[in-house]
């Protein structure tokens, strides 16, 4: 069974075979099954909300999943609404599966956190959250009461909507957006992050977006200026447009690596490492087995991706990968572990690619979508993720374009 210690803080999973301990990672195989047992599942559904199973919340996603498991399952959504007016830390997430059910046309949802607004003691950052993601017109007749409410607040807002809109002016915040730099060429963001005149935030937006983009070289001889001014770390995004460099960026990055500033000699030392020579593959199998030994679950994603670029040499690494992929409550690094048995050994993956069309991470429902095998079952479960307005964006257009003629 599953402990969770409320004063420590510490969690232990249920087992990762069992239905609880399937919905507790976010499996797309938990989904599966309780769709077939929709009454044994319930109480942990609705334990998924009350408790927070994330392994590590910044990056872990449950909301998509849990409200899916509601929709699905045809569960009551009261339940959620009570969670609203639980602790702070159960607000959120309640609040998050109700938006979601809330723009799938449940109207109990939607009324639900309207009356929250209204009475709720978190209602600020609910209001900020429904203001981001519902159509205006389910917030905006809110406003004479978050004018009323606000003066109340101890805690400034955090957000320019909905705020603005109602011409609510909070003391000591003044709400700039930041403009978007993605309409800009690599070579006019690189001007930028050259320029000693940029602001921080400026260069930081830059690095972002050379971070969604094909490699940019230019980048390379910018890298030791990218740090901030106390020297302890690079700046925000930049080890992610290093890595779109990929082993473009290995020549200097073993200058950097023997460096006297830390954060760049480590950039240096993790852009070595991801590029292993064959004399780095009996050491990262052993780190793989070592980290699985010792249910390290933060961390062996960086191995695994390691291991990938040796393809089938890699083949010891194999059990371990399909062991963590099973049992990691790290859902974020799943996706990571299937990325890599496909390069090391895809011949057995057709399964976890159609259990990935249900997990509860963005980027495995991708992958599934463009690796699933052809089949009916798999189009009907692509063709239901196109169609769901709980959906993310990402994955709908992704859905939508592999069922393209």
């Amino acid at each position: 069974m599953s402990y969770y210690d409320e004063t420590s803080r510490t969690v232990s999973y249920a087992r990762h075979d069992t239905l609880e301990g399937l919905l507790q990672r976010g499996r797309g195989l938990g989904a599966q099954r309780a769709r077939c047992a929709p009454k044994a599942a319930a109480p942990f559904v609705y334990d998924g909300i009350r408790q927070d199973w994330t392994w590590d919340s910044q990056c872990d996603d449950r909301g998509v999943y849990q409200a899916r498991l509601i929709r699905d399952l045809k569960l009551s959504s009261a339940l959620a609404v009570d969670h609203l007016a639980r602790d702070e830390e159960e607000c959120p997430r309640a609040a998050d599966v109700l938006e979601l059910l809330a723009l799938a046309g449940s109207d109990e949802a939607r009324e639900g956190l309207r009356a929250y607004i209204r009475m709720g003691k978190h209602w600020v950052v609910v209001l900020q959250s429904v203001a981001d993601s519902w159509p205006t017109e389910w917030w905006e007749d809110l406003g004479d009461v978050a004018r009323a409410r606000i003066g109340e607040e101890e805690e400034l807002p955090w957000s320019a909507e909905p705020w603005s809109r109602f011409g609510i002016e909070t003391p000591g915040r003044t709400f700039r957006p930041r403009p978007s730099l993605g309409g800009l060429s690599n070579e006019e963001l690189l001007a930028l992050l050259a320029a000693a005149g940029t602001e921080f935030n400026t260069k930081i937006d830059a690095l972002r977006a050379l971070a969604g983009r094909e490699p940019a070289e230019g980048l390379i001889p910018l890298v030791p200026s990218l740090g901030p001014r106390d020297g302890s770390r690079p700046l925000p995004a930049l080890r992610r447009a290093v890595d779109r460099l990929g082993a473009l960026a290995l020549p200097a990055a073993r200058g950097w690596a023997v460096d006297g500033r830390e954060w760049l000699a480590g950039l240096g030392a993790d852009v070595l490492a991801d590029h292993p020579g064959p004399e780095a593959l009996p050491g990262l199998v052993a780190e793989l087995a070592e980290q699985w030994t010792a249910r390290t679950w933060c961390g062996p994603d960086t191995t695994a991706r390691r291991l990938a670029r040796f393809g089938p040499e890699a083949a010891d690494a194999v059990p371990v990968l399909w062991r963590y992929w099973r049992h990691t409550p790290h859902s974020y690094e799943r996706t990571d572990y299937l990325m890599a048995l496909a390069a090391i050994d895809p011949s057995a993956l057709d399964d976890a690619y159609f259990e990935s069309l249900w997990d509860c991470e963005e980027r495995a429902r991708l992958l599934a979508i463009a690796s699933a095998t052809h089949n009916p079952q798999t189009l009907q479960r692509i063709a239901e993720l196109r169609d769901d307005p709980m959906e993310t964006p990402e994955v709908r257009a992704a859905a939508g374009a592999r069922l393209a003629p």
